[in-house]
């Protein structure tokens, strides 16, 4: 199956990384390559893309797509929370831009053996590296039903998560849960026939959880972004495509922090701790799409766009 995924933002996102051509940027999302391609187009000869993504089969999509643009594009398969320890491998110091989108491609969720979609009857894996041991199924049938109400309250803003993860463990005890269809029904048996009938699928919420968990989408974003920002040079820009609320509050919180990082009391006449801003919020309310990419690309419905720039 080729793979095929729409990128969200793709014009703000360019505008917004103020690409120089002799400039060096990174990708930790590469994903199918959209972004990607726009972004080394733009480069000189002297400039330098590095495209990092887990997923084996991004990374052969990329790769194909960038063919054109031989050395001045480089792929690698890792995690983009190993960004530092990539660069200094690759001899590379500082950035000018760094981009990250954090959606799930359209091929991650139209193939079903990746077992992401809660629209067919698959067998539950739901990892991003397949080489990682930890898969959905792992979680459903393996994490105590504390574990699993908080991961799909916390991670899925599931109101009836106690509900779902009781019912979880009641079936499993009758046989393993192998499938998203096994998941699926469990999860309606849980949830009152009334809310079901509004408010989109009703698996969608615990399956986003459940992913959220199997890769760790959270930690690694949380544990990333003070990284990168100090790997921009001065004026570089980090530009974060998010899709739910989760993660556009955890990228908020950390540009708030490494704008204005000072912990002193209110009441203090002049900082004394020492912390110093890291540079400045671009986007104090984040970019999202316009009515024209939404009515072309459904999946970008719930995007956000935030972007901070390195002080000079």
């Amino acid at each position: 199956m080729e793979f095929k995924h729409i990128s969200v933002l793709l014009e703000e996102t360019i505008r917004e990384l103020h690409i120089k051509p002799d400039g060096i940027y990174v990708d930790g999302t590469l994903g199918g390559g959209g972004h990607a391609w726009e972004i080394c187009r733009r480069l000189s000869d002297q400039g330098r893309y590095i495209g990092i993504d887990q997923d084996a089969d991004a990374i052969e999509a990329g790769s194909r797509r960038l063919r054109e643009f031989g050395d001045k594009a480089t792929i690698v398969r890792d995690n983009y929370v190993n960004m530092p320890r990539i660069l200094k491998e690759l001899g590379i110091g500082k950035v000018d831009g760094i981009l990250l989108d954090l959606g799930v491609s359209s091929f991650q969720l139209d193939e079903k053996e990746r077992g992401f979609t809660y629209r067919e009857d698959v067998p539950l894996d739901m990892r991003m590296d397949q080489r990682q041991e930890l898969t959905a199924r792992d979680i459903v049938n393996d994490y105590s039903e504390m574990d699993l109400f908080h991961v799909i309250r916390d991670y899925g803003e599931e109101k009836f998560a106690k509900n779902i993860a009781k019912h979880i463990v009641s079936r499993r005890q009758e046989k393993p849960i192998e499938t998203t269809g096994e998941l699926i029904e469990i999860i309606k048996n849980a949830i009152p026939k009334k809310v079901r009938a509004v408010g989109g699928h009703p698996a969608k919420r615990t399956f986003q959880a459940i992913r959220i968990e199997c890769n760790h989408e959270l930690d690694v974003l949380k544990d990333s972004l003070d990284a990168m920002i100090d790997l921009l040079n001065p004026g570089g820009r980090l530009c974060i495509i998010t899709f739910h609320s989760l993660e556009d509050r955890i990228v908020k919180r950390a540009f708030k922090k490494n704008e204005n990082p000072c912990t002193c009391p209110p009441n203090f006449p002049v900082c004394v701790c020492g912390k110093v801003s890291k540079g400045r919020q671009v986007t104090r309310k984040p970019i999202v799409p316009g009515e024209e990419e939404l009515e072309h690309n459904k999946r970008a419905k719930s995007s956000k766009l935030r972007v901070f720039e390195r002080g000079i």
